[in-house]
């Protein structure tokens, strides 16, 4: 079973989002009403995804995912608000999150989101990817990345590109598209060497940037 960890400062939040999770199979194995508890419990419960909120008192969820960022922890984590601010989200992934969710999600889109993530995906609430795509070419400086030299993707790499940048798993891009697993891998290698990216989260930042995917 799927196990996660919730870091939300309202308990009547959290308890709502066990319950969901629980329906959905998903094992909530420990909560946290702030970053500096959340570290602890991630420190302590072995899971697969961490769910956090980004406005909270004392340690917020931004300074938990520069936490996690500098302890170069591989735990993916889902921010999961109710703030679609730009300039926020876009910090959120730069700190190095791995999805962005507003709270009025469904039950079956989270529990998609937390699975997409645990097998190595990432996922943008579709809501806020213009917001986020004004933000990202607004930027003053540019990233590490988008100093380094781009080159052209094949039309299948785009292809893939595209589908993580929806948020699909590596195996389901693989059955929609009618591909070997290893051959979609190599692609998202492909595209990560390509668009200088360390990571899939950092491609698609910069695929917006240079508008790749339009």
């Amino acid at each position: 079973m799927t196990r996660v960890i919730v870091i939300d400062d309202q308990a009547l939040v959290r308890e709502g989002i066990r319950t969901l999770l629980q329906v959905a199979g998903i094992d909530v194995v420990a909560e946290a009403a702030d970053g500096r508890e959340g570290l602890a419990a991630i420190a302590a419960h072995p899971v697969d995804v961490v769910l956090m909120d980004l406005r909270m008192p004392r340690f917020d969820g931004i300074w938990a995912l520069e936490e996690l960022q500098a302890q170069s922890s591989p735990v993916p984590v889902l921010v999961l608000t109710t703030f679609d601010d730009d300039e926020l989200v876009l910090q959120a992934l730069r700190a190095g999150a791995r999805g962005y969710l507003l709270k009025d999600v469904t039950v079956d889109r989270l529990a998609h989101a937390v699975r997409t993530l645990e097998v190595g995906g990432t996922l943008i609430s579709p809501s806020i990817t213009e917001g986020l795509l004004r933000a990202v070419r607004s930027e003053a400086a540019p990233s590490p990345e988008a100093a380094a030299p781009l080159q052209a993707l094949t039309e299948r790499e785009t292809d893939v590109l595209r589908m993580l940048a929806e948020g699909y798993s590596t195996r389901e891009i693989a059955g929609l598209l009618h591909l070997a697993e290893g051959t979609v891998k190599n692609h998202i290698s492909m595209v990560l060497q390509k668009l200088g990216a360390r990571d899939r989260t950092s491609a698609v930042l910069r695929a917006l940037r240079e508008g790749i995917l339009g």
